[in-house]
């Protein structure tokens, strides 16, 4: 999953009131939302990629967004500050780590039935 704003926007518009964390819980409650049915503490970890973070978001973006979306305390929580390539090297780190999606999520067919 990808959530991405423009920095320069959000500082000008409708954004720019709202913390980072709240900002990235919106897809994960969204994404809990879509798929209510799966085993959402068997979630591993969280990956998050935040640029330049300051004051008030200068903490774990991804731990605070997760427990803000309702996931259980046990699932941990990882932000990766690499500026322009936080995304990037979020999704890097995530897939260089993960299980296949296949595993834990249901099939198209199988939710069709």
């Amino acid at each position: 999953m990808r959530c991405r704003t423009d920095p320069d926007r959000a500082f000008r518009r409708s954004l720019a009131k709202v913390r980072a964390d709240d900002l990235a819980a919106a897809p994960i409650k969204a994404l809990m939302a879509r798929q209510p049915k799966l085993d959402w503490s068997a979630v591993d970890e969280v990956y998050f990629g935040c640029a330049n973070q300051a004051g008030e978001d200068n903490r774990n973006v991804a731990r605070m967004a997760l427990l803000l979306a309702g996931l259980p305390e046990s699932v941990p929580g990882l932000t990766l500050n690499r500026l322009c390539a936080s995304g990037l090297d979020a999704v890097g780190a995530a897939g260089a780590r993960s299980v296949p999606v296949r595993s834990i999520l249901p099939s198209p067919a199988a939710s069709n039935r």
